[in-house]
């Protein structure tokens, strides 16, 4: 679900980057440095295949494996050490040396345990065709914890590829894990991931631009917007929005929503409304005004509004996608136990706060706003009051978690989608 853009850095400078002492307290929290080059997006220009709508693997034979055949011999109790896979830019770094990372190292610190941290996730697909091949023949991946796009950890929790986490070894994830993504549909309770970070699928516009609000998907339609809008490429991130514009509730979505939002969408093609359809390249359109209005990712809007104020992200009053991209513990893990105690380290507020003022997503620790409001620094606090890390109630009450496309469905509706997309 994600430009690169590398022009225009609004001016923060990162938490401190000492470690925290295992006391409780008020952080000495100053200004951070939010990056020009959106995260979400810069995994677009990485890994393309994203596009494609999720094949890649969907030739692979199921290859179940039961919950009793999912574990190892766990070492953590006396070998500190995990390796972890996660996407780039998706943690927070030293303004003065990149290759450090304040909050990670703080953990290794206070644990004692090292982190072999790799980032190798550029799509979702991608890194599914590298790692099945160990996981179907039930062998070890070599990694301890990935993150991934939820859609995605739906078809590795289908699969029976990842373990259960033991939340005796995560009290801040018990405690701290925002309620409205506690139990989605592919893992009620969360019992095989925890969201890493989350985020909006809503609708960016130039309001001095379009000259009025965007407050409905309809609006896109407009006669004045013909030729000037853009939706996005990839199956899995188009297709909620576009149904919550029809009023489906996408928790319980059907085949039916489905065509209804194809039909629809090919008529605009046909008609020319709409000019294309775009991986993390909306960003550049929409600030070179060659695009008034297109479907967008929150964490981009943030670092687009940083440059240009009258970017405008909004989230349709028949409502929005909410999504994650969560950890797991792959079958297998020789250091499950210290994995999920990394896990929960990134659930105490002070350490989320931190990561959230960096890579300014969707925060999954609500608590972490009273930590950013505390700060001295003006800039900081700002953020506590963004809804675009935390989303306030009226917004809240327009998310939705869509259920997820199966893998009985995939392959048809890929076609049909990516035969309208042009992919």
């Amino acid at each position: 679900m994600q430009g690169h853009s590398g022009e225009g850095r609004a001016a923060r400078t990162p938490l401190p980057s000492t470690p925290r002492s295992s006391s409780r307290g008020s952080p000495s929290i100053r200004s951070l440095s939010r990056r020009s080059v959106p995260r979400r997006s810069l995994l677009r220009a990485l890994g393309g295949a994203a596009a494609v709508g999720g094949l890649a693997g969907c030739g692979v034979p199921a290859a179940y494996v039961a919950p009793g055949d999912r574990a190892g011999a766990d070492l953590s109790a006396t070998d500190k050490r995990l390796s972890w896979a996660n996407w780039p830019l998706y943690i927070d770094t030293d303004d003065e040396d990149e290759s450090r990372r304040p909050t990670l190292e703080a953990f290794e610190k206070r644990t004692g345990i090292a982190v072999d941290y790799v980032e190798e996730i550029n799509d979702n697909d991608e890194f599914f065709g590298k790692i099945s091949p160990a996981l179907m023949n039930h062998q070890q991946t070599g990694r301890d914890l990935v993150v991934i796009s939820d859609w995605m950890c739906a078809r590795f929790v289908r699969l029976g590829w990842v373990q259960e986490m033991d939340r005796a070894n995560q009290p801040n994830v018990t405690a701290h894990l925002d309620p409205q993504l506690r139990s989605p549909a592919f893992d009620p309770g969360r019992v095989y991931t925890v969201p890493w970070q989350s985020g909006i699928t809503g609708i960016a516009y130039n309001r001095r631009k379009v000259g009025r609000e965007i407050r409905h998907v309809s609006d896109l339609w407009a006669d004045d917007l013909k030729g000037r809008v853009t939706l996005l490429s990839g199956l899995d991130e188009a297709f909620a929005l576009l149904m919550q514009g029809n009023g489906v509730d996408v928790t319980r979505w059907t085949a039916d929503d489905f065509h209804e939002i194809c039909d629809q969408v090919e008529s605009r093609v046909r008609g020319g409304h709409v000019r294309r359809f775009t991986g993390n390249d909306y960003i550049k359109d929409l600030a070179g005004g060659d695009v008034l209005a297109c479907q967008a990712y929150s964490g981009d809007v943030i670092q687009l509004q940083a440059d240009d104020p009258d970017i405008e992200f909004v989230v349709p009053e028949e409502g929005a996608e909410l999504w994650s991209e969560s950890l797991m513990i792959p079958d297998l893990a020789r250091h499950k136990t210290n994995a999920e105690r990394l896990v929960d380290y990134y659930y105490d507020p002070e350490v989320a706060a931190e990561l959230a003022a960096w890579v300014n997503y969707v925060c999954p620790v609500p608590a972490a706003r009273e930590i950013l409001a505390s700060a001295k620094d003006k800039e900081t606090a700002a953020l506590a009051e963004d809804p675009l890390i935390f989303p306030d109630d009226a917004m809240r009450g327009r998310l939705a978690i869509a259920r997820d496309i199966t893998s009985e469905e995939r392959v048809g509706f890929a076609k049909r989608w990516n035969g309208i997309v042009g992919l």
